[in-house]
């Protein structure tokens, strides 16, 4: 990967310099409620049942789709339409905003722990969507996401 490829524009990475991008924090995996008459957008603790709650990684990436065919594939092109609901502290999120990264993420700390030392991550606070049924996601808002 081309040195501090980080803050190129998205649409000249490549594909392992994009998926290194990713911080590792899970907070895309959180399920989240739009509220129809408000546009509002409340993030949830519940996880998607392929989130490792403790890894912050989705334990089956490449096959996601076979169990969840909702799963959004992240593309620079897809990024400009939902960025808007992606956790304020992704890497994807701030540099499509043509932010910097945060000094935890990996890219810049080199050590890929220092996201959850940050308290940035979901690591140990998520309840998977198969415990929770899909009316108690109110129950399970998370007040602020940063």
């Amino acid at each position: 990967m081309r040195d501090r490829f980080w803050e190129l524009p998205l649409p000249q990475l490549q594909p392992d310099e994009w998926e290194a991008l990713c911080d590792g924090c899970g907070k895309c995996c959180l399920n989240k409620i739009e509220y129809e008459d408000t546009n509002e957008l409340a993030f949830t603790r519940v996880a998607c049942k392929l989130l490792d709650g403790e890894k912050c990684q989705c334990s089956s990436y490449a096959n996601r789709h076979n169990f969840v065919p909702d799963c959004v594939v992240l593309t620079p092109r897809k990024l400009a339409e939902i960025a808007w609901w992606l956790p304020s502290t992704c890497a994807y999120r701030l540099r499509h905003e043509g932010r910097p990264l945060y000094k935890w993420h990996h890219l810049i700390s080199g050590d890929s722990e220092s996201v959850h030392r940050a308290g940035a991550s979901v690591r140990g606070w998520t309840v998977s969507e198969l415990e929770v049924t899909e009316d108690d996601w109110d129950d399970y808002i998370i007040e602020d996401l940063a």
